[in-house]
This record gives C-alpha cells, sequence and structure tokens, in this order.
C-alpha cells in the first residue's frame, strides 16, 4: 500500500536485492503509474523534481536509484559510472521497479508509463522491450546508447521520442535511424521530434549548461499529452 506521504524515499525487491528510488503521488493519492529513469548524474534533485512534476500531473511517479546513492556534477566521474552499469543489471533492477508500482494501492492502472533522460532515455526503451505488455508509453529524451537494446520486437508501447539536432553524445542521425528501427521492428506507434537544440537541452540544472527553455517546455508539454492519453 502506498503511503500518504506525498514525496518520499522508498524500498523495493529487484531481483533477490533491495533497490532504492524516489516516489511522488499526486495530491488525490491515486493515478497512474510512471517509471523515471535517471540521466548519468544519478537520482538527482533535476529527476526527483521530474517526479513531482509528473506528480502534480496526476501520474504516480518513481524514480528508481540506478547507481545505489551514488550522485556526481562530474561528467568524467558520470562517464565512468556509467559505464559500470551493465544494461543487463540496470534493465533488471528497473523490472523491479515497474512490478513495485503496479503493486501499489495508488496507482490505477495495470499498465505503466515510463520517461527517461540521457542515460535514461536508452533504458526507457530497453524496459519496454523487456516487459512488453506492461509498458503502454515510452518516453526517451536523447537516449545515449548505454542501455539501448539491439532489438525491439518485444516492444508494444507507444514510443514518443525527443531528441537533439545538435547532440555530440548522440548524432541526430542515429536518432533517426534508432525511430525507423523501432517502427519497423515493433509495429507500434513511433514519433520522434527533433529540436534545435544540444544534448540534455531538458535539463535545467545541467552543469554543462545546454538548458533550451523553449525546446523544454514544448517537448515536456508534448510529453504529458503523450503520457496522459497512452497510460
Amino acid at each position: 500500500m502506498a503511503s500518504k506521504t506525498p514525496h518520499q524515499n522508498v524500498s523495493f525487491p529487484s531481483k533477490g536485492q533491495t533497490a532504492h528510488g524516489y516516489l511522488a503521488v499526486p495530491e488525490s493519492g491515486t493515478g497512474p503509474g510512471i517509471i523515471v529513469v535517471q540521466e548519468w548524474w544519478g537520482l538527482t534533485d533535476h529527476i526527483r523534481d521530474v517526479a513531482d512534476r509528473l506528480a502534480a500531473e496526476g501520474f504516480v511517479a518513481l524514480a528508481p536509484d540506478l547507481f545505489g546513492g551514488w550522485i556526481t556534477h562530474d561528467g568524467d566521474e558520470a562517464a565512468q559510472m556509467m559505464g559500470n552499469l551493465p544494461a543487463e543489471t540496470g534493465a533488471d533492477l528497473l523490472a523491479g521497479a515497474v512490478d513495485y508500482l503496479l503493486s501499489l494501492d495508488a496507482v490505477t492502472n495495470t499498465k505503466v508509463g515510463t520517461i527517461g533522460f540521457c542515460m535514461g532515455g536508452g533504458f526507457v526503451l530497453a524496459l519496454a522491450a523487456q516487459q512488453g505488455e506492461k509498458i503502454s508509453a515510452a518516453v526517451p529524451f536523447y537516449g545515449v546508447g548505454q542501455g539501448v537494446p539491439e532489438s525491439y520486437t518485444g516492444l508494444s508501447a507507444a514510443v514518443q521520442g525527443h531528441y537533439a539536432e545538435h547532440d555530440g553524445f548522440y548524432p541526430v542521425d542515429q536518432a533517426r535511424a534508432q525511430e525507423q528501427q523501432i517502427r519497423e521492428e515493433s509495429g507500434a506507434e513511433v514519433t520522434f521530434y527533433y529540436y534545435d537544440a544540444a544534448h540534455a537541452f531538458h535539463n535545467d540544472q545541467n552543469p554543462a549548461g545546454n538548458y533550451r527553455e523553449d525546446a523544454a517546455k514544448l517537448a515536456w508539454s508534448r510529453a504529458m499529452k503523450f503520457l496522459k492519453e497512452n497510460v
């Protein structure tokens, strides 16, 4: 049963281990479930804020901690931590998060949505491909290669992607090829949007300073409409 506390740190079982995360519940106490997947910086205040914003939109949002409490603002350290996280390990932890979220009394639906940024954008797609019918909507923001699955044949979720045209981490040509691959292999509804911006344009706390308010607001409004229609 979900606590009445609207925002809290939680623990949940995952592959025989105990995982942790941040849970945000709307004022109503119930809503559709959303998994929020972190960037390579860790479970930062920004990702917690994303979960809070989703709760304000009526969702029960869970942001799993993929790095076990580790947070950094240094790009080299972040890259090292991302590289130390095997794709299978991250996907397994996220699978446990899906089961935990669906077990909560606060969650009103039998499928969840997922949204992720940077490294999390790749894991969003991996989770959707792995979990199949449990995921009804997947929203990757400028997902880098980490976590991205080789095949999307198991994916049934509707997909809405948000990618940067000037992304040095994940070039736009790769994003366009990925969009087509998902469409061809999954047969799911797939829409990618491309923005005149650089990597991490949605992160208003990004150490690299790539935040673009206009692009961020447009992408967020599109994502909220999409999630409300598909979760």
